[in-house]
């Protein structure tokens, strides 16, 4: 072997010396990549916790229109509920924007047109709710909407007398058999 060719050899065994051991000599990359770990953890858990805040609210909903919620219990908890999930998902918007900092500022601006349009929107139908219950007190977190989703939730209950014993089937009351397996009711 010649001079040129171990020159040759040295300096290729250098570079893949240097391009393995390149991660070991690199600190803030892994610095980096835990952060980005981290952050990815958090958000995971944060849109967990959500989705976990909106089934409780959905079963809480359920349970009150089935009558196992008592009719004084059921706002506080509601209102609870829907406090720690308003807490959650301002964590989650605060960890998705220093997530994605470029995506913050236009962001911001069209979260400050839809907190301004909630707020027009609440101001004027607070009075109408209020007027249509026969309530002198204004309630403003409640809207038009809130007012037909809880008519709608009355006259169901009104309808409604149970399930079925044999097949779980919803029965209304004056149903003397279930609609759905022929069992006499009453």
């Amino acid at each position: 072997m010649d001079l040129g060719s171990i020159f040759l050899i040295l300096a290729l065994l250098t570079l893949v010396a240097l391009f393995v051991g390149r991660p070991f000599f690199d600190r803030s990359g892994a610095q980096r990549d835990e952060q980005a770990d981290q952050q990815d953890h958090e958000i995971s858990t944060l849109l967990a916790e959500r989705d976990r805040v909106l089934n409780a609210l959905q079963e809480l909903d359920f349970d009150y229109s089935m009558g196992k919620i008592p009719d004084e219990d059921y706002p506080a908890q509601r209102a609870m509920m829907l406090k720690y999930g308003a807490e959650v998902l301002r964590t989650l918007d605060t960890q998705l924007a220093a997530a994605q900092p470029s995506a913050e500022l236009p962001s911001q601006a069209a979260e400050d047109r839809i907190e301004a349009a909630i707020a027009a929107r609440r101001a004027s139908s607070a009075p109408a709710y209020a007027a249509a219950n026969g309530n002198s007190k204004v309630i403003s977190e409640d809207d038009d909407l809130e007012v037909l989703i809880s008519s709608r939730r009355r006259a169901r209950q009104e309808k409604a007398a149970g399930f079925c014993p044999q097949c779980g089937g919803a029965v209304q009351k004056s149903d003397m058999f279930c609609p759905k397996c022929g069992v006499k009711l009453k």
